[in-house]
């Protein structure tokens, strides 16, 4: 492959999470209501995968949207203090940076609450050509502004595998937008790794078995199909072989961008030219050091860290 200026390119949303821990439901006044913590981090599936992917040391860089608002210039800050090439992200003095607010339970699950400015659609498409410069694309993640739109889908992954560029697509479950897999039929053949969680999958093919979801999602067209089960570790197929890894042991403080981290691991290591099984694994503990702190970005240091946990 030709030299480019980028290993990995991350695209899609950035936001701000602000994330309570320990909330008591119990009011101790007619409008208060206590928690155990209460932190704001940097988030979204694209600024997650990107910081991840540059702590790595992946040559990274990100094309999003953000307002003129101090909650967008919280995450350039944090993007550039961590290595990504910032100068695809688009400020727009007409929009709000979204802000999501995350309830994490003590076992590291949780609940979020979005809002209208999340659905904000910035048709990246429209810097397909940037996309040349990087060697994969992330997507983060299909179903979700700005990829709940099959046009644009369409566009940046048949734009990428005309240029030979490596295609991972995360997922998430339509909020906004109501989207299904033949919504976006005619794009699924132009990725090359999906990556969605068990409920994602179920929930897409309306199977219970991972290996009938990833049969339905290869039946579409799609690559190579990885569906992460969180504790359970994840299980991966394509046409040839179909690999099931268990999940590092570790304790879980918060689940947040673990699955992110996890994308972030995986497209490393396939441009580091490993294995799937060795990807895998790698991929496996990124999301499971995710999980050991607060907030998406903070627990994963370097490479050397996810390599120690494997010893």
């Amino acid at each position: 492959m030709m030299d480019r200026k980028m290993d990995v390119l991350c695209i899609g949303m950035a936001l701000v999470d602000s994330i309570i821990k320990g909330f008591n439901p119990e009011p101790v006044s007619a409008s208060g209501y206590t928690a155990a913590s209460g932190t704001l981090n940097v988030g979204g599936e694209a600024v997650n995968e990107a910081v991840a992917a540059a702590k790595l040391g992946m040559r990274t860089g990100i094309l999003c949207s953000l307002g003129q608002d101090p909650a967008g210039d919280m995450i350039i800050n944090d993007l550039e203090k961590n290595g990504v090439d910032t100068s695809l992200v688009i400020r727009d003095p007409g929009r709000s940076t979204p802000v999501t607010t995350m309830f994490v339970n003590d076992d590291g699950t949780r609940k979020s609450v979005t809002n209208l400015a999340h659905r904000y659609n910035f048709r990246p498409e429209r810097y397909v050509q940037k996309i040349s410069d990087a060697r994969a694309i992330i997507l983060g993640s299909l179903f979700r502004a700005p990829f709940d739109d099959a046009d644009i889908i369409y566009d940046v992954l048949s734009y990428a595998k005309s240029k030979g560029i490596l295609t991972v697509a995360d997922t998430k479950l339509p909020n906004f937008v109501k989207m299904s897999l033949d919504d976006v039929r005619p794009a699924l053949p132009y990725v090359d790794y999906i990556t969605p969680n068990e409920d994602e999958a179920k929930y897409f093919t309306q199977k219970n078995d991972p290996e009938e979801m990833a049969d339905v999602l290869l039946n579409y067209g799609v690559k190579n199909v990885i569906i992460k089960l969180g504790s359970k570790g994840c299980y991966f197929k394509n046409a040839d072989t179909a690999v099931k890894l268990d999940a590092m042991k570790i304790d879980a403080v918060d689940a947040t961008g673990a699955g992110d981290n996890f994308v972030a691991g995986l497209t490393t290591e396939l441009l580091n030219g490993k294995t799937i099984e060795e990807a895998l694994k790698f991929a496996n503990a990124c999301g499971a050091i995710c999980t050991t702190a607060v907030g998406a970005g903070t627990a994963l240091k370097d490479y050397d860290q996810v390599l120690q946990s494997l010893l």
